[in-house]
Parts: structure tokens; C-alpha cells; sequence
């Protein structure tokens, strides 16, 4: 299976770029630039963002953030999640084997003192969500936004009289999820394929878990008044995003610099730690946390490390079909981009870009949706 990057178009299609961009970025993208100067061009463009966020002082940055709470209660539950599947979550999980650990986290892992391994950080993240979540056997779970289902198989195997609902909007996923749960010996799970924006839910749950979903959702409002019909009166939910300490923002790609937004992030967000604040008609904030940026950018690097010992293998899938050259240009674009997200979580010692988790409960008994879930036979 190949794996194909994307970019979108001006009517919110993706289509694959044949070639790499022109001037710098394009000798970046082409491999010609060494790490280090490339690592510094994503410093300086962090300084800007930086720069840009808090223009205007204190007053304008307030503004903002209240102009973007309005937009997001206005409007659709997510942007293009088509383009997060083809950038992200229709790519084989082959290649994601060759880059994350044993458990395919595609999210931060916890590296306390003794952390020595990926694996040892993702087991550490896992634990900790479902410590905060309040998980224990017996209870109904429903994960949104699965991933290759890392905290799905964890709670499954772990809690095995609970019962877990797994949504994702990618179909390979699902696959490779019931697939371990088939080899592992786990029938306490199930799997929907399903865009969040049309997901409907005929059973509430104790708990609701999603782990760096939301960053790929706009309508909070809505999103959170649905969780709260699906949790039952003493039910909670657990969130896991990253998140930017002050400022939340957009990834927009109308800019030349928006790499990141083009190839990796189209209609994504960066929260900051405290946007979730700001809607809690239904759910109330229980207990917040907070985790340095460094235990990602240590992710970040570990992935950037694999990727780099299993370059050949990862050359060899990106090449099926005989795209050799955009193979290469497709396998540095990866590098590239852990190498920015290693540089985004170190920024002034993981101060600034974060991890935040979230523990809310339901304010009041919300009326229940009683329509069929979506499912994949």
C-alpha cells in the first residue's frame, strides 16, 4: 500500500503534490538542507507565530480569543476531516510500525525519571488518562477519535469486564484495531466508522475519553452538549489535547509559510490550555492538569529516531507504485514535520506548547439522543 500526502485545494479538496515547493522549502523538502538549519527556520517561524499572537497587547490577544470562541460556537463540528484522514489516519498502519511504539500511540507519551523507551512513555501516558479518566472494571467507555486504537486495546485488555466503544473516522483503523482485539483475545470492544459531526448513540456511558481529537473540531458547544447526552448522571469525560499555554489558534493555508496547515494539519487548531473553559453550558471543569511540552518533544524525537533506523523499509512503502522521487521528498516532509513538533514542544523548555487534560462532569441530566449508532458491519 502507498501512502499519498495532500494538500487542499481552494474548494477544500486534497490532491498530491507531484514535487517538492520552490526556494528553501523545496531544497528542505529535497533533503539538500541540513537538520540543523532546518530546525532553525522552525524556530524563527515559532518566534513569529509567537509575535503574531500577541499583537496589539493584551486588549487585541482578548479579542481574538473572544472573536474565535463566537466563530467556533457558529460553526460545523469539525473543517475538512477529510484532509486529516489522508493526511494522518488512512495511512497504513505499516508505516506508522516503523515510526511510534509498540502500542501506536499517535499522541504524547509520559517520560518521567527511568522513562528509558517509547514503549515505557506510551505505557505511562495510557496509565496516567485512565487514572485521571477514573477508569475502573465494569464500565461502559467510549472513546472518540481512536487513533490505531493504543487506549482502546489498553482499556479492553486491562478492564475486561468494561465494554468499549471505539469511534474513528478512518476505516483502516477500525481494521487494524479489530484485528489486534481479534489476536489478543479481546471481545469487549467495538469499533464505529464515523465522522463525530453525524455520530449518533443509542446507550449512554460512565465514561467518555478522547485523546488530541479535539484539535481537530471547531463547535465545542455542540460537541460538548452531545458528550454530555451520552454520559449517564454520573459519568465524566476525559480530555487529552495539546495546547498552547496562552494563545489558541488556527491552521490556516492561505500563507506561503503554513507548511505545517498544508501537509499535516488542514482545518486543524491549537487549542490553548484554557479554550475548554469557555463552554461549559453542559459540562463543568472537575480537575485540570497540566504536562510539560518536553515529554513531547521527547515523543516527538523518538519517532524522528525510528523513522531514521527504518528509513529503507519506510522508502520502500512510500515507493509502491514507482514514486521513487516523491517517495523521498514524502519521507523527508515526515522527518520535517517530527522534527517540528519535537521544536514546537521544547520552545522555551515545553512552557509555551503543552499537554493539557481535562476531567469534566454533566452539569445537569441532558435530554438523551436515541438514534442508532453509525456503524461498519
Amino acid at each position: 500500500m502507498s501512502i499519498t500526502m495532500v494538500e487542499p485545494t481552494s474548494d477544500g479538496r486534497v490532491l498530491a503534490p507531484a514535487e517538492a515547493a520552490a526556494g528553501l522549502l523545496g531544497w528542505a523538502e529535497r533533503g539538500l538542507l541540513p537538520d540543523a538549519v532546518i530546525r532553525f527556520g522552525i524556530r524563527r517561524l515559532l518566534d513569529a507565530r509567537l509575535r503574531a499572537a500577541s499583537h496589539g497587547g493584551s486588549e487585541a490577544v482578548q479579542e481574538r480569543l473572544s472573536q474565535l470562541i463566537a466563530d467556533m460556537a457558529q460553526g460545523p463540528m469539525a473543517v475538512l476531516p477529510e484532509a486529516a484522514n489522508a493526511q494522518h489516519y488512512e495511512v497504513p498502519a505499516a508505516f506508522y510500525r516503523l515510526c511510534l511504539g509498540s502500542h501506536l500511540k499517535y499522541s504524547a507519551g509520559l517520560w518521567p525519571e527511568g522513562a528509558g523507551s517509547l514503549d515505557q512513555a506510551e505505557e505511562r501516558m495510557l496509565a496516567l488518562s485512565c487514572a485521571r479518566a477514573g477508569l475502573c472494571d465494569g464500565q461502559d467507555v467510549l472513546e472518540l477519535g481512536c487513533g490505531w486504537g493504543s487506549l482502546t486495546l489498553w482499556i479492553a485488555r486491562r478492564y475486561p469486564r468494561s465494554r468499549i466503544t471505539a469511534v474513528s473516522n478512518s476505516h483502516s483503523q477500525r481494521a487494524y484495531i479489530l484485528e489486534q482485539a481479534a489476536a489478543r483475545g479481546l471481545g469487549n470492544l467495538e469499533v464505529i466508522t464515523c465522522d463525530i459531526a453525524t455520530l449518533a448513540l443509542s446507550r449512554r456511558f460512565d465514561r467518555v475519553v478522547s485523546v488530541e481529537c479535539f484539535e481537530h473540531l471547531r463547535n465545542y458547544q455542540e460537541l460538548l452538549r452531545r458528550i454530555a447526552a451520552w454520559l449517564k448522571p454520573d459519568g465524566c469525560l476525559f480530555v487529552h489535547i495539546f495546547t498552547h499555554v496562552q494563545h489558541a489558534y488556527l491552521f490556516a493555508t492561505d500563507g506561503d509559510d503554513d507548511w505545517l496547515a498544508r501537509h499535516f494539519f488542514t482545518g486543524g487548531m491549537m487549542p490553548s490550555d484554557g479554550l475548554l473553559l469557555h463552554f461549559q453550558d453542559h459540562l463543568r471543569l472537575d480537575r485540570k492538569w497540566r504536562i510539560n511540552g518536553r515529554h513531547y518533544a521527547r515523543t516527538a524525537r523518538a519517532w524522528l529516531d525510528n523513522l531514521g533506523r527504518n528509513q529503507s523499509a519506510a522508502e520502500a512503502l512510500l515507493s509502491a507504485g514507482g514514486r521513487h522521487a516523491q517517495a523521498r521528498i514524502q519521507l523527508q516532509r515526515w522527518r520535517m514535520f517530527f522534527m517540528a513538533c519535537e521544536e514546537l514542544w521544547n520552545y522555551h523548555g515545553g512552557e509555551q506548547w503543552l499537554v493539557s487534560h481535562y476531567r469534566f462532569t454533566p452539569r445537569t441530566s441532558v435530554p438523551h439522543v436515541s438514534t442508532a449508532p453509525t456503524a461498519d458491519a
